[in-house]
């Protein structure tokens, strides 16, 4: 049985107590269809070492080797396609270090036990990079990163907007993606709508993207981190 807590300075200074997979997985069956759609967006605001999130990749990454173990470039597309869809935050720097990791081990175990020798690294490296951009060290609470120079958390929205190997990246502050009361919907996508109403009639908000980069090919990014 994993353990819950850490310490109890942990808990009291951070209130940090680890959901057991048991609580998780009966947390995500009630939206099971969202944890097996490849692309579905998910935020963990104090995501610790990711047992939520770990739990929704091996969820995802059944539907992508199901339906893409036979072509691995779909299959690498759809993993990266996995991967960018999880977000997380939190306070404790070796948490996030921590789920980064356990993330990344998932993804690359998976991927190389399909293709072995034919695994690349340059989507190693993609996810390496993505990862880096959407678990955060910071404090949800106040909307800003921790450590020397606090600033406001930015997300990546990550998207595959001609159907093909181009990947294209916003990026948003992530205070502007949280909705006021007066503009809050029922169902609120993290990132921004097409349309200032939805085709139900409700009003949509749109956040304000910071900055907004080129498509490139999916295998390329993170090509400037390379040592």
């Amino acid at each position: 049985m994993e353990k819950q807590t850490i310490s109890k300075k942990r808990v009291a200074d951070h209130g940090e107590v680890f959901t057991s997979p048991r609580e998780v997985n009966a947390m995500l069956d009630l939206v099971k269809q969202e944890t097996e759609r490849i692309d579905s967006r998910f935020l963990e605001p104090a995501c610790g070492t990711g047992n939520f999130l770990t739990e929704i990749l091996n969820r995802k990454l059944q539907v992508v080797a199901k339906k893409y173990r036979r072509s691995q470039l779909d299959f690498e597309r759809n993993l990266v396609s996995a991967i960018s869809s999880i977000y997380g935050i939190d306070i404790l720097e070796d948490n996030v270090i921590a789920c980064r990791r356990r993330l990344f081990d998932i993804a690359n175990e998976k991927y190389t036990a399909l293709f072995k020798q034919k695994a690349k690294n340059d989507a190693r490296r993609a996810l390496k990079f993505i990862l880096e951009k959407n678990i955060i060290w910071g404090d949800a609470l106040d909307l800003k990163t921790v450590g020397a120079n606090p600033h406001q958390i930015i997300f990546a929205e990550w998207s595959f907007p001609f159907n093909n190997s181009l990947i294209k990246r916003r990026d948003f502050v992530f205070a502007e993606l949280l909705p006021n009361e007066s503009n809050r919907t029922s169902q609120l996508d993290l990132f921004s709508k097409n349309a200032l109403v939805s085709d139900t009639g409700e009003k949509v908000f749109l956040p304000t993207e910071t900055r907004s980069y080129p498509p490139i090919h999916f295998l390329k990014i993170g090509e400037e981190s390379k040592e």
